[in-house]
């Protein structure tokens, strides 16, 4: 075992510590108001929130819900719409953005890996497109610092839209409807900038807000039922959340694909695509090192992990446990934390219809 694995399984190791003891100190430390006795989290939560320590409880949970915003100019969220189901935006007119970001299958497109252009196969598996504005960076490896400029990467990459954005801006300002959509959106003729600024704010426009887990972290108690409770709880207990939190559960931080086994040794068939933050940064410490996927909606987004090779929640839940936690789990606890997953499936943005 070379010595930058073993540091970052004894971090990992340090961080599951932490999260376990301040789980325990906080669950000692709520006490019931209406009775003075301690009550635990599992206690509170089956409980409606009506008292100042249940309310601490569910404030101070790793996840947060998803923002409901309506701040977004209408004209364009539907010129961005229109741009990002639109195959002009390919050289051979035969791919759009939808071609891979499905709004109807998640906002992927439930392939292990996709189909570019001649029919070749992505080296990767298709991140959703849904809530993908609260990421801290874009694409699996992390290379686009944001929506504007992961819109760059499809447009030129060969296998993709196989373009150059010169060629899709004479497309676009030969289309009158093209032409006047802009005029009244950005008061300018049709460039690059806004042609981005279009598609980025329908992208921002697809978040989920509104899941049954949200509505729980809101307060709405009976949203998830009993054995999603303990699932949630068994996914704080295992360790998971130190990976996945915040309010993508997710997609806030970089993490190694195999912390406690050799992923890939076991795997085999290692490819460039493997490598992961290591193609951008050529720091060795960045093998095999990706963007912590977001959990939301993950019941419509499989197959899951960069290469799509779990095809299910409990496979992938079995591979997570075993590969990036180092722990033995169990079929009743696996099927607790699927069910705790399957809530957090949002409401579909109007946009997506």
């Amino acid at each position: 075992m070379n010595i930058l694995l073993l540091l970052r399984r004894r971090w990992l190791l340090i961080v599951l510590v932490v999260i376990s003891f301040f789980g325990i100190v906080l669950e000692r430390s709520v006490s019931s108001t209406a009775t003075g006795s301690t009550a635990t989290v599992q206690q509170i939560i089956n409980q409606p929130a009506t008292t100042r320590a249940e309310a601490t409880i569910l404030a101070s949970q790793p996840i947060t819900a998803i923002p409901e915003f309506n701040s977004l100019e209408p004209g364009k969220v539907q010129l961005g719409r229109q741009l990002f189901h639109d195959a002009q935006l390919s050289s051979n007119n035969q791919f759009s953005c939808a071609s891979c970001h499905n709004l109807t299958l998640g906002g992927g497109d439930g392939k292990s890996k996709a189909i570019e252009q001649n029919d070749q196969l992505s080296n990767l598996n298709t991140p959703t497109i849904f809530n993908t504005s609260l990421n801290f960076r874009q694409f699996w490896d992390g290379r686009a610092a944001n929506l504007e400029d992961q819109i760059d990467g499809p447009i030129h990459n060969p296998r993709e839209m196989a373009t150059n954005w010169p060629d899709v801006i004479a497309k676009l300002q030969k289309n009158p409807q093209y032409v006047a959509a802009f005029r009244q959106a950005y008061s300018q003729d049709i460039q690059e900038n806004v042609v981005k600024d279009a598609i980025v704010t329908f992208e921002k426009s697809l978040t989920t807000p509104n899941s049954r887990f949200d509505r729980f972290l809101k307060g709405e108690i009976n949203a998830i039922n009993s054995d999603e409770k303990r699932g949630y709880e068994q996914f704080k207990a295992y360790g998971c959340v130190a990976c996945h939190q915040g309010v993508n559960l997710g997609g806030n931080m970089y993490q190694s694909m195999g912390v406690m086994e050799d992923y890939f040794q076991i795997r085999g068939n290692i490819t460039k695509a493997d490598y992961g933050r290591f193609n951008q940064t050529g720091d060795y410490r960045d093998r095999y090192v990706f963007k912590v996927p977001s959990l939301r909606n993950i019941d419509l987004t499989g197959p899951y992990f960069h290469d799509g090779q779990a095809k299910t929640l409990s496979e992938a839940v079995e591979m997570m446990a075993k590969y990036q936690l180092g722990r033995p789990i169990s079929n009743r606890d696996v099927n607790l934390i699927v069910k705790f997953l399957k809530t957090l499936t949002g409401d579909m943005p109007k946009e997506a219809a």
